[in-house]
């Protein structure tokens, strides 16, 4: 096994999901860096067919209204809805860039752009930040989207919430084996 490999193998072994962290976040330039890295899925066609939006500051809060309006709640429970976005200092909107294309349907091109996803967690998990992806039933209604700024084509796929890794223990470990029961062989 190369160096490599076994440095990808240990980073997957290694992610936790955050789901509390402080305020402190990687800069843009960080975060470009680690999407450089996370950008080499499969992707046929070469589409790239996905983006990623930070969401900070009061930012958070937009779109922490947006989902309880799309949830038509009213009084504490949208106040709490509200406030989910702000649990982190830092979301990162996953959104696959859907086109026609000939020979690349629409669920490809969203598992490229959730590889992608998928792929930044680990580098920023790697990198010694929190991070924890959020999704959830609102994340395809139009109020969210709007509030995201999507185009027709644009479809989210939830949020990465990034933030520094709090003092004290790390979160469990999975136990077992998940793959042992989910894996066959045809031959």
């Amino acid at each position: 096994m190369s160096v490599a490999a076994a440095s990808a193998r240990e980073a997957a072994l290694a992610r936790r999901s955050w789901p509390k962290v402080t305020d402190a976040a990687p800069g843009d330039a960080e975060l470009v860096s680690l999407l450089d890295a996370a950008s080499r899925v499969a992707d046929h066609a070469s589409l790239a067919p996905w983006r990623v939006i930070a969401i900070r500051g009061d930012a958070r809060a937009r779109v922490g209204r947006a989902i309880a309006d799309a949830a038509g709640a009213e009084g504490d429970a949208a106040e709490k809805l509200a406030a989910k976005p702000l649990r982190a200092p830092l979301l990162l909107a996953l959104v696959a860039v859907v086109r026609e294309h000939p020979k690349v349907p629409a669920w490809e091109q969203e598992a490229v752009a959730a590889g992608v996803g998928h792929q930044l967690s680990l580098l920023l998990d790697d990198a010694g930040w929190g991070v924890m992806w959020r999704t959830g039933p609102y994340t395809r209604h139009p109020l969210v989207a709007a509030a995201h700024g999507l185009a027709d084509d644009e479809r989210l796929l939830g949020w990465l919430y990034v933030g520094g890794r709090p003092e004290g223990a790390r979160p469990e470990r999975r136990t077992g084996s998940p793959a042992a029961g989910r894996f066959s062989s045809l031959g």
